[in-house]
């Protein structure tokens, strides 16, 4: 079985998409952590761009899944922070381009 890398990771995170935002969590910068043990279990950290974010729901399931799916992969563990709080400065310089 191939390893599993952070690459590998954040690839699968670019495809779930912040529907309010139209952008992916990658390019949001809602990303803060990703760790791989040999087990390959996945810990990731991630934030929403707001406590209010009435979409977290769908995007911390969505996460879960595509990770899930990855080959190979053992647990996966998402969690939730809000520190440091998010910003519209961690919005990759790419992705803020396209906003405009």
């Amino acid at each position: 079985m191939p390893d599993i890398t952070v690459q590998d990771v954040t690839n699968a995170l670019k495809n779930t998409v912040d529907p309010e935002i139209g952008l992916n969590i990658v390019d949001l910068g809602l990303i803060y952590n990703i760790s791989i043990n040999d087990s390959k279990d996945i810990d990731l950290k991630i934030t929403m761009t707001s406590p209010m974010c009435p979409v977290t729901s769908i995007i911390l399931a969505d996460v879960q899944l595509r990770l899930e799916k990855l080959d190979g992969v053992g647990k996966v563990n998402v969690d939730l922070v809000w520190d440091p709080a998010w910003t519209p400065e961690m919005i990759t310089e790419e992705a803020r381009l396209g906003l405009q």
